[in-house]
């Protein structure tokens, strides 16, 4: 039964890439898939393979580890100076480099670093560490945001005194208002991410929707659910028509989850926030509220804004490959001097990066 399965989704999969292509009109279609786990899905996939050489599937900034800024790492840096830190983080952000070092290059230096599943664990590590001061660093979009919140919360109501959160969460809908302002990229229309949308729903897109004024589809990441998504897309950019469609309705809803929307609400508030690539866009970061500082390392321990931090020199091209500028291949450090054994900047360390992605489905 599986086989049969299997062999039905192919042959769907190629009925619709063929109608994908019957629609093709123009010289070249500039789609952005904005999670990095659609980048992953349709490499896994090989989903270009199917589709005409005219539509170009672009990667977009979809990966939070990848846009976190150098200023933020450099204040991580700064916090392991102190000897009563114990910083818990996900394990993709170990390895991401700044300024010749990593948290893993400090770790084997005697720093604490663990690697943790969720800000629940890291809650843990304070229960358990009481003489310790445990830094969670809050990383992720919508998604992750509300395990933080979480966390915060129980802190508070059980008096965790030695644990805090260094806020690095952003929001996805104002990334694509800084996308669509650059007229360089030419993006004609959004894959919008599966995840992020199951948490704000449709209405979280609204507003966005009505200014960018190009198609937009929330899509899942199965090859049919991708591949009907550029079909409307394809179809949308065709008839000019600024859609907002959800392809994804099996999972997500209109006004996506309640419960976990009103957590952002309470624990943070929207703040001006620095993405790698695209500069500070305004209101797309979340800042933990006055009513929960206490648990807000920012504060806590007088952190430097990273907003004013110096632009790393590094030669790595993560900044424009996250804009949809540059592939990886692209790259002169690709492969040759950067690798996952190797990294040169943090979309080759995590795995929802645009050059991981590449990496290991690159043909030899």
């Amino acid at each position: 039964m599986k086989y049969v399965d299997e062999y039905r989704d192919k042959k769907q999969c190629l009925r619709l890439a063929s109608l994908i292509n019957a629609q093709v009109k123009k010289n070249n279609y500039k789609i952005m898939e904005v999670c990095g786990t659609h980048t992953a899905a349709i490499h896994n996939f090989g989903l270009k393979n199917l589709l005409s050489k005219r539509i170009e599937l672009i990667s977009g900034p979809g990966c939070p580890v990848c846009v976190t800024s150098d200023g933020y790492l450099r204040n991580v840096l700064n916090l392991l100076k102190r000897k009563d830190i114990l910083l818990a983080t996900y394990q993709d952000m170990v390895k991401v480099p700044v300024d010749h070092t990593s948290l893993e290059q400090e770790k084997s230096r005697g720093a604490d670093v663990r690697s943790v599943q969720s800000a629940l664990e890291a809650l843990d590590l304070a229960r358990n560490n009481l003489k310790r001061e445990v830094v969670f660093l809050g990383v992720g979009f919508e998604t992750t945001a509300p395990g933080t919140a979480i966390a915060i919360k129980i802190a508070q109501k059980e008096r965790i005194e030695n644990f805090s959160v260094y806020s690095a969460h952003k929001v996805i809908p104002e990334a694509l208002l800084a996308l669509c302002a650059d007229k360089t990229l030419e993006i004609e229309g959004f894959l919008l991410p599966g995840h992020v949308s199951v948490v704000i729903g449709v209405k979280g897109y609204r507003p966005v929707a009505k200014q960018v004024k190009i198609p937009c589809v929330i899509a899942g990441f199965q090859p049919l659910d991708i591949l009907l998504s550029i079909y409307r897309l394809i179809e949308a950019i065709n008839s000019k028509k600024p859609i907002l469609e959800n392809e994804y309705q099996r999972i997500v809803s209109e006004n996506g989850n309640p419960r976990a929307k009103a957590l952002l609400q309470e624990v943070f508030q929207k703040q001006d926030s620095l993405w790698r690539g695209l500069g500070v866009i305004p209101q797309s970061g979340l800042g933990i509220r006055k009513s929960f500082e206490k648990f807000d390392a920012f504060k806590k321990f007088k952190l430097k804004n990273e907003m004013i931090s110096k632009v790393s020199g590094s030669s790595c091209l993560c900044a424009d490959v996250l804009k949809g500028k540059l592939t990886p291949s692209a790259c002169p450090l690709f492969v040759k001097k950067c690798n996952p054994l190797s990294p040169q900047g943090p979309c080759m360390v995590s795995r929802e990066g645009t050059c991981r992605t590449y990496f290991e489905y690159r043909q030899n």
